[in-house]
Protein backbone atom coordinates (compact mmCIF):
# COMPACT_ATOMS: atom_id res chain seq x y z
CA UNK A 1 0.00 0.00 0.00
CA UNK A 2 1.28 3.69 -0.73
CA UNK A 3 2.26 5.81 2.15
CA UNK A 4 3.20 9.45 1.99
CA UNK A 5 3.76 11.63 4.85
CA UNK A 6 1.88 15.24 4.32
CA UNK A 7 3.50 17.82 6.87
CA UNK A 8 0.82 20.22 7.98
CA UNK A 9 2.76 23.66 8.50
CA UNK A 10 0.46 26.64 9.19
CA UNK A 11 2.01 29.76 7.84
CA UNK A 12 4.04 27.84 4.95
CA UNK A 13 3.74 28.97 1.31
CA UNK A 14 1.76 25.65 -0.31
CA UNK A 15 2.16 23.60 -3.32
CA UNK A 16 0.00 22.13 -4.85
CA UNK A 17 0.09 18.47 -6.04
CA UNK A 18 -1.85 16.90 -8.50
CA UNK A 19 -1.86 13.23 -8.50
CA UNK A 20 -3.99 10.35 -10.77
CA UNK A 21 -4.81 7.13 -8.61
CA UNK A 22 -5.72 6.66 -4.99
CA UNK A 23 -2.72 5.25 -4.25
CA UNK A 24 -0.17 7.93 -6.20
CA UNK A 25 2.45 9.88 -3.83
CA UNK A 26 4.56 12.73 -4.72
CA UNK A 27 7.23 10.63 -3.97
CA UNK A 28 10.84 12.29 -3.45
CA UNK A 29 9.84 15.48 -5.30
CA UNK A 30 6.94 16.10 -2.48
CA UNK A 31 9.88 14.78 0.10
CA UNK A 32 12.19 17.54 -0.86
CA UNK A 33 9.23 19.92 -1.69
CA UNK A 34 8.54 19.33 1.89
CA UNK A 35 12.28 19.31 3.07
CA UNK A 36 12.44 22.50 1.52
CA UNK A 37 9.88 23.91 4.02
CA UNK A 38 6.51 23.61 2.19
CA UNK A 39 2.82 22.37 2.61
CA UNK A 40 1.65 20.22 0.36
CA UNK A 41 -1.55 19.82 -1.31
CA UNK A 42 -2.56 16.64 -2.83
CA UNK A 43 -5.85 16.80 -5.41
CA UNK A 44 -6.88 13.70 -7.77
CA UNK A 45 -9.05 15.03 -10.70
CA UNK A 46 -9.97 11.30 -11.49
CA UNK A 47 -11.31 11.01 -8.60
CA UNK A 48 -13.69 14.04 -8.38
CA UNK A 49 -11.14 16.55 -7.18
CA UNK A 50 -11.88 20.00 -8.37
CA UNK A 51 -9.26 22.22 -9.62
CA UNK A 52 -8.57 26.01 -7.82
CA UNK A 53 -9.50 28.82 -10.48
CA UNK A 54 -6.92 30.89 -8.72
CA UNK A 55 -3.10 30.36 -7.62
CA UNK A 56 -3.24 33.23 -5.40
CA UNK A 57 -2.89 30.45 -2.39
CA UNK A 58 -0.22 28.51 -3.78
CA UNK A 59 3.68 28.90 -3.70
CA UNK A 60 3.63 26.51 -7.30
CA UNK A 61 1.64 23.39 -9.09
CA UNK A 62 2.85 19.92 -9.98
CA UNK A 63 1.23 17.56 -12.20
CA UNK A 64 2.31 14.07 -11.82
CA UNK A 65 2.28 10.87 -14.17
CA UNK A 66 -0.09 8.50 -14.49
CA UNK A 67 -1.10 5.07 -16.77
CA UNK A 68 -3.82 7.27 -19.09
CA UNK A 69 -2.70 9.18 -22.04
CA UNK A 70 -2.97 13.17 -22.74
CA UNK A 71 -5.01 12.01 -25.87
CA UNK A 72 -7.40 10.94 -23.89
CA UNK A 73 -11.10 11.60 -24.10
CA UNK A 74 -11.77 11.64 -20.11
CA UNK A 75 -12.99 14.76 -19.22
CA UNK A 76 -10.36 15.11 -16.30
CA UNK A 77 -8.20 14.84 -18.95
CA UNK A 78 -9.16 18.23 -20.74
CA UNK A 79 -9.74 19.91 -17.30
CA UNK A 80 -5.88 19.50 -16.45
CA UNK A 81 -4.60 20.33 -19.11
CA UNK A 82 -6.71 23.62 -19.88
CA UNK A 83 -6.13 24.13 -16.20
CA UNK A 84 -2.03 24.71 -16.55
CA UNK A 85 -3.06 28.13 -18.04
CA UNK A 86 -4.07 29.21 -14.49
CA UNK A 87 -0.55 29.09 -13.32
CA UNK A 88 1.11 30.34 -16.53
CA UNK A 89 -1.26 33.86 -16.74
CA UNK A 90 -0.42 34.13 -13.36
CA UNK A 91 3.35 33.97 -13.28
CA UNK A 92 3.11 30.82 -10.77
CA UNK A 93 5.56 28.07 -11.10
CA UNK A 94 4.39 25.04 -12.47
CA UNK A 95 6.21 21.42 -13.02
CA UNK A 96 4.45 18.85 -15.35
CA UNK A 97 5.99 14.97 -15.03
CA UNK A 98 5.35 12.86 -17.64
CA UNK A 99 2.14 13.10 -17.87
CA UNK A 100 2.22 16.64 -16.56
CA UNK A 101 4.50 17.37 -19.36
CA UNK A 102 2.97 15.71 -21.92
CA UNK A 103 0.18 18.25 -20.67
CA UNK A 104 1.89 21.26 -21.07
CA UNK A 105 3.08 20.36 -24.39
CA UNK A 106 -0.89 20.38 -25.64
CA UNK A 107 -1.53 23.03 -23.58
CA UNK A 108 0.72 25.03 -26.04
CA UNK A 109 0.26 23.80 -28.80
CA UNK A 110 1.94 20.72 -29.14
CA UNK A 111 1.24 17.31 -29.95
CA UNK A 112 1.54 13.70 -28.18
CA UNK A 113 2.54 10.72 -29.45
CA UNK A 114 4.76 7.47 -29.71
CA UNK A 115 7.87 8.12 -31.64
CA UNK A 116 8.43 5.82 -35.22
CA UNK A 117 9.58 2.86 -33.90
CA UNK A 118 6.49 2.82 -31.02
CA UNK A 119 9.34 2.40 -28.57
CA UNK A 120 8.68 2.33 -24.91
CA UNK A 121 10.95 4.24 -22.53
CA UNK A 122 10.46 1.76 -18.89
CA UNK A 123 13.47 1.51 -17.29
CA UNK A 124 16.82 3.72 -17.68
CA UNK A 125 17.50 5.34 -20.47
CA UNK A 126 20.99 8.16 -21.14
CA UNK A 127 19.65 11.92 -21.37
CA UNK A 128 21.77 14.39 -22.96
CA UNK A 129 21.60 17.62 -21.79
CA UNK A 130 21.50 20.83 -24.40
CA UNK A 131 23.47 24.14 -23.35
CA UNK A 132 20.28 25.87 -22.01
CA UNK A 133 20.33 22.36 -20.07
CA UNK A 134 24.05 22.68 -18.70
CA UNK A 135 23.12 26.67 -18.01
CA UNK A 136 20.01 25.77 -15.44
CA UNK A 137 22.20 23.09 -14.10
CA UNK A 138 25.69 21.68 -14.52
CA UNK A 139 25.77 18.54 -13.66
CA UNK A 140 22.80 15.82 -14.97
CA UNK A 141 22.71 12.10 -15.10
CA UNK A 142 23.84 9.76 -17.48
CA UNK A 143 20.71 7.36 -17.14
CA UNK A 144 17.61 8.36 -15.67
CA UNK A 145 14.27 6.37 -15.03
CA UNK A 146 11.42 6.54 -17.83
CA UNK A 147 8.24 5.00 -17.84
CA UNK A 148 6.19 6.07 -20.92
CA UNK A 149 5.20 4.77 -24.76
CA UNK A 150 4.36 8.19 -25.90
CA UNK A 151 5.81 11.56 -26.19
CA UNK A 152 5.66 15.17 -27.15
CA UNK A 153 6.62 17.93 -29.18
CA UNK A 154 8.51 21.29 -28.40
CA UNK A 155 5.64 24.04 -28.56
CA UNK A 156 6.37 26.95 -29.87
CA UNK A 157 8.48 29.33 -27.57
CA UNK A 158 9.54 26.80 -25.51
CA UNK A 159 13.18 25.77 -24.85
CA UNK A 160 14.82 22.53 -24.97
CA UNK A 161 16.91 21.11 -21.62
CA UNK A 162 17.87 17.81 -22.34
CA UNK A 163 17.00 15.02 -24.91
CA UNK A 164 17.00 11.14 -25.52
CA UNK A 165 18.10 8.85 -28.59
CA UNK A 166 14.12 7.91 -28.68
CA UNK A 167 12.44 10.72 -27.45
CA UNK A 168 13.67 14.35 -28.38
CA UNK A 169 11.97 16.53 -25.30
CA UNK A 170 13.00 14.95 -22.43
CA UNK A 171 13.06 18.22 -20.59
CA UNK A 172 11.83 22.03 -21.57
CA UNK A 173 11.57 25.53 -20.00
CA UNK A 174 8.38 27.50 -21.29
CA UNK A 175 9.50 31.04 -19.52
CA UNK A 176 10.90 31.53 -16.65
CA UNK A 177 9.19 29.03 -14.07
CA UNK A 178 6.93 27.02 -16.12
CA UNK A 179 8.47 23.33 -16.42
CA UNK A 180 8.35 19.73 -18.32
CA UNK A 181 10.12 16.76 -17.50
CA UNK A 182 9.51 13.37 -19.37
CA UNK A 183 11.64 11.48 -16.69
CA UNK A 184 10.63 10.08 -13.52
CA UNK A 185 13.05 11.88 -10.56
CA UNK A 186 10.62 11.06 -8.02
CA UNK A 187 10.57 7.43 -8.15
CA UNK A 188 11.07 5.80 -4.34
CA UNK A 189 12.39 2.24 -4.30
CA UNK A 190 8.95 1.59 -2.84
CA UNK A 191 7.46 3.02 -5.78
CA UNK A 192 9.39 1.46 -7.98
CA UNK A 193 8.48 -2.41 -6.18
CA UNK A 194 4.95 -1.40 -7.00
CA UNK A 195 5.40 -0.10 -10.66
CA UNK A 196 7.82 -2.67 -12.10
CA UNK A 197 4.89 -5.85 -10.08
CA UNK A 198 1.52 -3.73 -11.17
CA UNK A 199 2.56 -2.58 -14.04
CA UNK A 200 4.69 -5.60 -15.27
CA UNK A 201 2.79 -6.38 -18.76
CA UNK A 202 4.32 -3.12 -19.61
CA UNK A 203 7.90 -5.26 -19.68
CA UNK A 204 6.80 -6.71 -23.14
CA UNK A 205 6.41 -3.44 -25.19
CA UNK A 206 9.24 -2.92 -27.64
CA UNK A 207 12.28 -1.28 -25.54
CA UNK A 208 10.73 -2.27 -22.12
CA UNK A 209 13.30 -3.39 -19.56
CA UNK A 210 12.35 -6.31 -17.31
CA UNK A 211 12.04 -5.81 -13.46
CA UNK A 212 15.56 -7.12 -12.95
CA UNK A 213 17.18 -4.68 -15.63
CA UNK A 214 15.23 -1.80 -13.45
CA UNK A 215 16.22 -2.93 -10.40
CA UNK A 216 19.88 -3.21 -11.16
CA UNK A 217 19.79 0.03 -12.44
CA UNK A 218 17.98 2.28 -9.77
CA UNK A 219 21.62 0.32 -7.49
CA UNK A 220 23.96 1.64 -10.39
CA UNK A 221 21.95 4.97 -11.71
CA UNK A 222 19.95 6.86 -9.34
CA UNK A 223 22.19 8.66 -7.04
CA UNK A 224 23.26 10.97 -9.66
CA UNK A 225 19.17 11.48 -10.65
CA UNK A 226 18.44 12.43 -6.99
CA UNK A 227 21.14 14.71 -6.58
CA UNK A 228 19.71 16.57 -9.50
CA UNK A 229 16.46 16.17 -8.23
CA UNK A 230 17.54 18.48 -5.82
CA UNK A 231 19.17 20.79 -7.46
CA UNK A 232 15.77 21.25 -9.67
CA UNK A 233 13.68 21.98 -7.61
CA UNK A 234 15.91 24.31 -5.65
CA UNK A 235 16.40 26.66 -8.05
CA UNK A 236 12.95 26.01 -9.29
CA UNK A 237 11.01 27.20 -5.85
CA UNK A 238 14.06 27.95 -3.53
CA UNK A 239 13.36 27.56 0.13
CA UNK A 240 9.96 28.54 1.49
CA UNK A 241 11.35 30.72 4.07
CA UNK A 242 12.48 32.96 1.58
CA UNK A 243 9.20 32.73 -0.29
CA UNK A 244 7.28 36.15 -0.19
CA UNK A 245 3.71 34.05 0.63
CA UNK A 246 5.90 32.61 3.95
CA UNK A 247 4.23 33.51 7.11
CA UNK A 248 5.89 30.83 9.28
CA UNK A 249 7.74 32.15 12.27
CA UNK A 250 12.04 32.09 10.84
CA UNK A 251 13.05 28.45 10.67
CA UNK A 252 9.60 26.60 11.74
CA UNK A 253 8.92 26.23 8.10
CA UNK A 254 11.30 23.00 7.77
CA UNK A 255 10.15 21.88 11.48
CA UNK A 256 8.67 18.33 11.07
CA UNK A 257 4.98 18.20 12.10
Amino acid sequence: MAYFHYIKRPGAPKILVILHQPISTPGRVGMELQNLGYELEPRRPPLGDQLPETMEEYAGAVIFGGPMSANDNDEYVSRETDWIGVPMKEDKPFLGICLGAQMLSKHLGGSVMPNEREFAEVGYYPIFPTDAGRDLIEEWPEMIYQWHREGFTLPSGCELLASSPEYENQAIRCGQNIYGLQFHTELTYMMLNRWTTKGARRFSLNGAQNRAEQMAGRLQYDAPVLKWMKKFLYQWVGPAENHPMNRCPLGSSKEKA
